[in-house]
């Protein structure tokens, strides 16, 4: 059973990073690789009680707080080049 779970958080990933691929936008590439980080923190779980190493999970919880951190870090530096562009183009226009 956790072995299909397993396949299936697979599979997941790498619809995830087909998505970051090709997305449209960049808010989807974004998105798109946030999940995949979610789904690799489950996947080093299940595969971690799969072995019988409980030490993975906390691996996984440490990973999962560097995906939200960086996760943060990316949108806030999107955040403040858009302002800068928005602003250079003001000032482009005067």
């Amino acid at each position: 059973m956790f072995l299909a779970a397993a396949i299936a958080i697979l599979v997941a990933m790498v619809l995830a990073l087909l998505r970051a691929l090709m997305g449209p936008t960049l808010y989807d590439r974004i998105l798109s690789v946030n999940a995949f980080g979610t789904k690799t923190v489950l996947f080093i779980a299940i595969l971690g009680f799969l072995m019988g190493r409980p030490e993975f999970l906390d691996i996984a919880l440490v990973y999962a707080l560097i995906n939200f951190i960086a996760m943060i870090g990316v949108l806030r530096f999107f955040e403040y080049k858009q302002v800068e562009t928005v602003a250079d183009n003001q000032e482009d226009q005067q």
